[in-house]
């Protein structure tokens, strides 16, 4: 099966290689680390995402995708 989807027709298919990326490997703000957690976005759950990062850097955001 082609990965590639067919641009005549839509349809299911799997998001082609290239166009899947995890974040990580760019920048990232804290509003992104929150909803990678999966938490709201609200001021508490900001600063907890705000602490990781001065804490963890980049790792604060590995951590949390596969």
């Amino acid at each position: 099966m082609n990965a590639e989807p067919d641009k005549t027709s839509p349809g299911d298919y799997p998001t082609p290689d290239r166009l899947l990326h995890s974040g990580s490997e760019g920048e990232f703000t804290a509003e992104d680390l929150v909803l990678a957690s999966g938490r709201d976005v609200n001021p508490k759950s900001l600063a907890w995402a705000e602490r990781r990062m001065a804490e963890k850097g980049r790792a604060s955001m590995d951590e949390l995708l596969p």
